[in-house]
């Protein structure tokens, strides 16, 4: 499609180990349109921050796409190393990460931060610039912008560190924007004000967004569409709605099951059985089916599934459950 803005083919992840070759992410795909969030949910360690890292170019050597392709815009990046990557970073793709304080220079003042990105990778004086970052910070909802201009990050409040956080991430005007993990530092109120933020934003400027989190409310707030991932394999995608009220993966149904809305009114809260497998002990076949109730002999056994037609990852989906 021509405004699919992101589209991943087949991505394999592999870290070279003393033991092995251990595969964070395996075989993944999807797309993101314009103007589209697309959640990415998973339990810690399920490879999800690993692809959006692979994306923008941030994988810690020795980890290394081992296979498969990402397209921006139309354009193969996954390729590009050294400069070409960094001059796509900020320019085509902007990043915003889960602690603002860290990814935040302390030593320059957030006027001064923006206006340097923008001057990187946009064709504008220093005064336009600069004018340009009062813009951005009104925004995304400073208040006071002109006067917060030469503040320094300790200077804000976690909330509003995350607000300078996405206007520097949307400063360049970049297609896809990477949330990882955005509001888990953050209190409820001030996460619901950081997810409006990211809609309107997405929908008024027609960013794509991955929005990486393990949070299943913020998805069902967030998100347009929905991956969920499993041991580094997607276990299941489709539109929010479909996959949080009726899932077809075991996994997807094991994961609602587990918000505390889902067990409202019983004794303990519903659990998942077992832990996520080390990635370099992924069993045969469906690497979810020690875990899973359903699990049958062909579920063990190689081929593992795969999301091709169908929405989910598993020989024999849940059609006839719904979570309410």
């Amino acid at each position: 499609m021509s405004d699919t803005v992101l589209s991943i083919r087949d991505l394999s992840v592999e870290i070279p180990t003393r033991t092995g070759i251990v595969k964070p992410v395996d075989g993944v795909s999807y797309d993101i349109q314009a103007g589209e969030i697309l959640g990415v949910v998973g339990e810690s360690g399920a490879g999800k921050s690993m692809a959006g890292n692979a994306v923008i170019g941030l994988l810690n050597p020795p980890a290394h796409i081992a296979a498969g392709e990402i397209w921006l815009n139309g354009n193969r990046i996954d390729g590009l190393r050294g400069e070409a990557m960094r001059r796509l970073r900020g320019k085509d793709i902007g990043m915003v990460f889960q602690d603002p304080l860290t990814s935040l220079n302390p030593l320059l003042s957030i006027g001064d931060q923006l206006t340097e990105t923008m001057l990187t990778h946009l064709p504008l004086s220093r005064s336009d610039a600069e004018k340009r970052a009062v813009a951005a910070l009104e925004e995304v909802g400073i208040p006071g912008a002109a006067e917060r201009i030469d503040s320094y990050p300790h200077e804000f409040s976690g909330g509003m560190r995350q607000r300078v956080v996405i206007a520097l991430a949307l400063c360049a005007e970049p297609s896809l924007v990477i949330a990882d993990e955005p509001t888990t530092a953050l209190d409820v109120s001030v996460q619901a004000q950081i997810i409006a933020l990211l809609k309107r934003l997405c929908r008024e400027r027609g960013t794509a967004v991955m929005l990486i989190t393990h949070d299943m409310g913020v998805i069902a707030e967030a998100a347009d569409r929905v991956a969920v991932m499993y041991a580094g394999r997607l276990a299941e995608l489709g539109a929010v709605r479909d996959v949080l009220t009726q899932p077809l993966h075991p996994y997807t149904a094991g994961l609602m099951a587990s918000t505390p809305l889902a067990s409202a009114g019983k004794a303990r809260l519903h659990q998942i059985e077992g832990a996520m497998p080390r990635l370099d002990k992924v069993p045969e076949g469906c690497a979810f089916h020690p875990r899973c109730t359903y699990a049958q002999a062909k579920c063990r056994a190689v081929p593992a599934p795969h999301i091709s037609d169908a929405h989910a990852a598993c020989w024999f989906p849940l059609v006839a459950e719904k979570v309410s």
